[in-house]
């Protein structure tokens, strides 16, 4: 046989080959691999106020800036001594992070934060924002950490690149950030007017501004009217073209099922404020999806199916993600959830918890071969309405009467028609961080540019030319992130830290 016939056989073979079997396009830049580490309620200056100046206070892992450092878009010493809301800005010492962030949590509903950044004057957190739980004073708002508290993130920076100018796609709570994370449109939900115990909105509308439960998950901890999405995500695009990925969640795997199936996910584990937690944090919003969801949080067939459309419909377990990357079949697109207890979030997790699982997850990844071509994108789902003195650019607005505050009790976000007639979506939201931690990021660099958590959906968007969502998706708007690469001079040398310091080793 001919050789050239021989490779017009190949290519005709490998072109007959379902989707699902093959992934065909080639990534745009040299990075083939791109994590996502999906955290939980920062806002930018609550960890990177003072960047890159720490406190360095006796009994602390000491930071201290490389020569060059450039400086971010921080709390200014005046805001920090004469600031315009009812309280003023404080630090928050090591040795009292664990007791003190772990206590306590802020409001951070869509119309709370909006009532915060009032008229851009970004001033009345401590009356909207602040934390109403019991034994808490509401300047807990107020407070801020710096690189003797959150150092491996601060040591990140040097070596990799920060983003100070971030931001949630919308205001609101944490399955509104998931949900802008993997489609940037909360519009589209149904039941379109939910509520959940005491009446908070879940739904309003047909968009999305609270925390339901999610339609397709046995284990969705939220109480109330489950709320389903309609319309397409990140999944259903880098289905349509082969490419491999997988969302992963600590204890997504079931610790039991009933005769019917349904699985119970009751793992738990102790959390910083002495309560057990659930081990499987669930805002997993591709469960909201039907394309994408595993309701009973079914196995993939097999360990080669990771990444790849079966039964688990691209919904894993933690674990399985391990497996998949030490049977060398890593995902090229893959999101990453650790364990409640670990996520950062306010109120039952704390930021040295969640330093242990970053600094440990970030030293496995880079450990495997992939780590070459890869890009981890670390960021939060949403502010948890700590104080940030950046007021984000409305790029969106929205006029529904009982949610909307930023012009006020108008019931206002801006008086222009919002993108397709969508209400409910105000964005940009609060600042929050963004750390991009590659062999081709830039070093010690802080990028400016203007992006938001769509950027993301835009990056694996363009990395794989999967097209856009549609159907007023606000990843047409996203920021670009390739001024943090730079894809002529890699960096593969392995910056490990150490999870209990977060200092290098």
């Amino acid at each position: 046989m001919p050789s050239s016939f021989k490779f017009l056989l190949i290519i005709w073979l490998l072109g007959s080959l379902p989707l699902s079997c093959q992934q065909s396009i080639r990534a745009e830049t040299p990075i083939e691999h791109v994590v996502v580490i999906f955290q939980e309620n920062q806002s930018f200056d609550h960890y990177f106020a003072t960047y890159p100046m720490a406190a360095n206070l006796p009994g602390e892992p000491s930071f201290h800036p490389a020569e060059g450092t450039p400086t971010v878009n921080g709390l200014p010493t005046v805001l920090r001594t004469r600031n315009p809301n009812l309280e003023q800005p404080w630090r928050v010492a090591r040795n009292d992070a664990v007791s003190i962030i772990s206590a306590c949590d802020n409001d951070h509903g869509y119309t709370a934060e909006q009532e915060a950044y009032h008229l851009g004057l970004l001033d009345r957190f401590v009356q909207f924002t602040g934390s109403r739980d019991k034994g808490c004073s509401r300047n807990f708002v107020m407070a801020y950490l710096d690189g003797n508290t959150v150092t491996a993130l601060w040591n990140y920076a040097q070596h990799f690149a920060l983003s100070d100018n971030f931001f949630g796609t919308t205001f609101g709570p944490s399955m509104v950030g998931a949900i802008n994370l993997v489609s940037a449109q909360t519009a589209g939900a149904v039941p379109e007017n939910a509520k959940g115990p005491g009446g908070i909105p879940y739904t309003v509308d047909g968009t999305m501004v609270g925390n339901p439960p999610a339609a397709f998950d046995d284990c969705a901890e939220a109480e109330g009217t489950r709320v389903r999405m309609t319309g397409k995500n990140i999944g259903d695009l880098l289905n349509a073209s082969g490419i491999t990925w997988g969302w992963f969640s600590a204890g997504f795997a079931p610790t039991s099922k009933t005769t019917s199936g349904t699985a119970i996910c009751n793992g738990k584990h102790l959390g910083s404020n002495g309560q057990m937690l659930p081990i499987y944090d669930d805002p997993d919003p591709f469960e909201y999806y039907q394309s994408t969801a595993n309701p009973h949080h079914v196995p993939p067939a097999t360990i080669n199916s990771v990444g790849r459309t079966d039964q688990a419909q691209h919904q894993y377990d933690l674990d399985m993600f391990w497996q998949a990357a030490a049977s060398g079949h890593l995902p090229s697109v893959i999101f990453l959830r650790g364990p409640e207890y670990t996520d950062g979030h306010p109120g039952y997790s704390d930021p040295l918890a969640e330093q242990q699982f970053l600094v440990n997850t970030i030293n496995s990844l880079q450990r495997l071969p992939e780590w070459r071509s890869m890009a981890i994108f670390l960021t939060w789902d949403d502010s948890d309405g700590w104080y940030d003195h950046v007021m984000p650019p409305i790029l969106n607005q929205s006029q529904i009467p009982t949610l909307d505050r930023i012009l006020g009790p108008q019931g206002l976000c801006g008086s222009r028609p919002p993108l397709g007639g969508q209400q409910g979506r105000c964005a940009y939201g609060p600042r929050i961080p963004l750390l991009i931690i590659s062999p081709f990021s830039r070093v010690n660099f802080v990028d400016h540019s203007l992006t938001d958590q769509s950027s993301i959906i835009r990056f694996i968007e363009d990395n794989w030319h999967l097209g856009r969502i549609g159907n007023g998706s606000l990843d047409i708007f996203a920021g670009s992130f390739l001024g943090s690469f730079d894809f002529e001079h890699p960096h593969t040398v392995q910056y490990v830290l150490d999870p209990e310091t977060g200092e290098t080793k």
